[in-house]
């Protein structure tokens, strides 16, 4: 996969009107991440990226390996992508979920390893809550209620139809 093929795909699952903002989002949960883990496990984790989505993980990132936490994350992602803390945890699993098809499980594994996911504020699964959920596609349709809706009659437990 190329850069454009990366943001065409980021673009489309997040639906934001423009590849500007879809870089944004792009750079602010990957340099973001960086940040948070070791230098080598972003070296790793970008190894199998388009070469202009790896550099956010390892050449923009000035310090590698800084302590912090799941809403502290989401609230960097959030400054610098210009866009609420929901919408930016959002756009970070999304990212997630996209970067898992491109790297081998081990390097996914390894980052999960760097990253608590206890129940307090230091719970990093949320990062990955898109994956756990099946990947993007599954992940969406059990948000909208699952796969296309039919519009026959449907009877509710009373006994009467609703159309």
């Amino acid at each position: 996969m190329n850069f454009d093929e990366f943001t065409g795909e980021v673009q489309h699952r997040l639906e934001l009107p423009g590849t500007g903002e879809t870089v944004r989002a792009i750079r602010a949960t990957l340099m973001t991440l960086g940040q948070r883990i070791p230098e080598g496990n972003a070296e790793d984790l970008a190894a199998s990226l388009p070469m202009e989505i790896k550099w956010y993980l390892t050449g923009a990132v000035h310090e590698h390996g800084q302590r912090f936490d799941w809403r502290e994350f989401v609230s960097r992602v959030s400054e610098i992508e210009g866009s609420d803390p929901p919408e930016a945890a959002y756009h970070a699993q999304v990212i997630m979920d996209l970067v898992s098809t491109l790297v081998p499980p081990s390097d996914l594994q390894q980052l999960r390893d760097q990253l608590p996911e206890s129940e307090d504020d230091e719970n990093w699964r949320k990062l990955f809550a898109v994956i756990d959920a099946g990947g993007w596609g599954d992940a969406q349709e059990a948000q909208t209620g699952g796969g296309p809706q039919s519009d026959e009659e449907v009877t509710d437990p009373s006994g009467e139809t609703d159309s």
